[in-house]
C-alpha cells in the first residue's frame, strides 16, 4: 500500500490534535504527515497569555503542551517558521515559504487539513503599526508585547477593545502595576453580554482602578519622534497617553488562503465545512479551530466563535477522519467564561440581539442571588439574566456575572440548551446543594423560575 501524504496548516490546538490524532490511528509506513507553523511554537493555550502577562503564569512554557521537537518525535514532520501562501486546489499542492530566509517551495498533498487560526482586529488607523502596538492573538504575539513591557519605562497603557481580550489584559496589565484605560465603541464592555450585564463588568472594572471609556472611537495612534506609541486619540478629540497599546478589539477568521483558492466562507469569513469538519465541496481538505464557522445549535445558523475548546475537539473529529475513523461536531451553543479580578462574567446561548436576529420572540428574567446560603461567611452576589422563547419556554440564553463559583454555573444552562429543555423543566434539576456551595435554591433555578413566570404571563 503505497503511502499517504497528510499536510497541515496551523500548528495550534486543531492542527497539531487533527495531526496527533490522524498518527494514534495509523502509522507512518501509511501516513506521512507534514505539518507548517509560521510561529515559533505549537500546542500552546493561547488563553493563558494574560495570566503569564499578569504574572499569575510565572514562564512563557508553562503555556506550551507540546513543543515542536515532541511532534516530531512522534514521526510528524513539523516546520516551524514556515508559512503557506498558496493553496493549489488542482495541483494537490501547498506553496510555503521559510520566513527566516525567504526560501519557497511547494509540498504535495493526499489530505489537507487547514487550521490557520484568527488574527486580532487591526483597524486601518494612523499609527496602528507603530512600535509599542500590540495585537494578542499567538504566544509570538504575547513574546512580543513581553520584550515591550520589559523594555518600556513608563507605566501607562491603553487597551482598545472591550471584548474577552481586552477586558482579560486589562487586568494583566493593572496586575503589571500599569494605570490602564480601556477605549471601547459601546455603552457597555463585554459586548458578548447585554448592556445590562454589561454595565456589571464595567462598574467592577471601574473598582479595580481601570478607567473605561465607552462610545470612545479611537482615530489615530500617535506616535514619538522615534516612532514609538506615545498616545491614542478619539473622534472626540481626547488623547489618552500611552506608552503600550493593546488591540482588544476581536477576532477575525484567518482565511485568505482559503479565499483565494474559492473555498466556501461563511458570513463571518469564516471556511464552511460539514459535520465532519471537511469543507464543504471537498473529499479531501478539512478545516477546524479558530478559521472556521461552527453551527450555533440555538439559532440554527453558522458562526465564527474562536474557543480553544471548539478547536481540540475539531482535531479530534478532523484526526480521526484522515485516519480512517469517524466522528463529527455537531455544533455548539456559544459557552464562554472570563474574568476581572474577582468578578466572573459567563454567557451561553443567544444574547438579546441575537434572538432578535434569528427572528425569535423570547421573555427575559433577571434576578440576583448569592454564590453560597446567604449565611454563610464570604458570601457574595452573583446576577443571572435568562432568555426564554415565548410560549414554548424553551431556553434560548443565559449571561452570569458574579462572585467566585458563578462562571462555571453557566454549565448548567449549557448542557439545557444543548438538550433542548425548557425553564419549566429546568427548576426541576436535581442540582448539588450545600451552604457552602449555594443558597437552597441555586441562582440558576431562581431565573428558571422567574422565566417559567415570565413565559406564562406572555400567552
Amino acid at each position: 500500500m503505497a503511502t499517504e501524504r497528510l499536510v497541515v496548516v496551523g500548528g495550534d490546538a486543531a492542527g497539531m490534535s487533527a495531526a496527533s490524532q490522524a498518527r494514534r490511528l495509523k502509522g507512518p509506513a501509511e501516513l506521512e504527515i507534514v505539518a507548517f507553523e509560521r510561529g515559533h511554537f505549537t500546542s500552546y493555550s493561547a488563553c493563558g497569555i494574560p495570566y503569564w502577562v499578569g504574572g499569575r503564569v510565572a514562564e512563557r512554557d508553562d503555556l506550551i503542551a507540546r513543543t515542536p521537537e515532541e511532534h516530531r518525535a512522534r514521526d510528524i514532520d513539523l516546520r516551524t517558521r514556515t508559512e503557506v501562501v498558496e493553496l493549489d486546489l488542482a495541483g494537490s499542492r501547498v506553496r510555503a515559504r521559510d520566513l527566516d530566509t525567504g526560501s519557497e517551495s511547494w509540498t504535495g498533498y493526499d489530505k489537507l487539513v487547514l487550521a490557520t487560526g484568527a488574527r486580532p482586529v487591526r483597524p486601518r488607523l494612523p499609527g496602528i503599526g507603530a512600535h509599542g502596538v500590540h495585537g494578542i492573538q499567538t504566544l509570538d504575539d504575547g513574546q512580543r508585547l513581553m520584550d515591550t513591557l520589559r523594555r518600556t519605562e513608563g507605566r501607562r497603557a491603553v487597551v482598545v477593545g472591550a471584548g474577552y481580550i481586552g477586558v482579560e489584559m486589562a487586568e494583566a496589565l493593572v496586575e503589571r502595576g500599569y494605570e490602564v484605560t480601556v477605549l471601547h465603541r459601546g455603552a457597555q464592555p463585554m459586548a458578548t453580554l447585554d448592556p445590562d450585564m454589561g454595565g456589571l463588568v464595567h462598574s467592577a472594572m471601574n473598582r479595580m482602578g481601570i478607567r473605561t471609556v465607552s462610545r470612545a472611537e479611537v482615530t489615530k495612534i500617535l506616535t514619538d519622534e522615534e516612532g514609538r506609541a506615545r498616545a491614542v486619540a478619539t473622534s472626540a478629540g481626547e488623547e489618552y497617553e500611552a506608552d503600550v497599546v493593546v488591540l482588544g478589539i476581536g477576532v477575525e477568521p484567518r482565511t485568505a488562503l482559503a479565499r483565494a483558492a474559492g473555498l466556501p466562507l461563511g458570513p463571518s469569513g469564516g471556511i464552511l465545512t460539514d459535520l465532519s469538519m471537511r469543507v464543504r465541496g471537498q473529499e479531501d481538505i478539512w478545516a477546524g479551530g479558530d478559521c472556521v464557522e461552527v453551527l450555533d445549535l440555538v439559532a440554527g445558523r453558522t458562526r465564527h466563535i474562536p474557543l480553544g475548546t471548539h478547536a481540540n475537539k475539531h482535531g479530534q473529529v478532523i484526526g480521526s477522519g484522515v485516519g480512517g475513523g469517524y466522528a463529527t461536531f455537531p455544533g455548539v451553543v456559544g459557552t464562554a467564561v472570563s474574568k476581572v479580578c474577582d468578578l466572573e462574567i459567563a454567557r451561553t446561548g443567544l444574547r438579546e440581539r441575537d434572538a432578535l436576529e434569528a427572528g425569535l420572540r423570547f421573555v427575559t428574567a433577571t434576578i440576583t442571588s448569592t454564590n453560597t446560603a446567604g449565611y454563610y461567611p464570604g458570601a457574595a452576589e452573583m446576577t443571572v439574566k435568562m432568555l426564554a422563547e415565548r410560549r414554548t419556554g424553551r431556553l434560548l440564553g443565559v449571561q452570569i456575572v458574579g462572585g467566585a463559583g458563578a462562571a462555571k454555573r453557566v454549565d448548567i444552562a449549557a448542557v439545557a440548551l444543548t438538550a433542548g429543555m425548557t425553564v419549566d423543566a429546568m427548576v426541576s434539576l436535581d442540582l448539588g446543594y450545600a451552604p457552602p456551595f449555594s443558597p437552597v435554591w441555586d441562582p440558576i433555578l431562581v431565573a428558571a423560575r422567574k422565566a417559567v413566570a415570565a413565559v406564562r404571563s406572555a400567552v
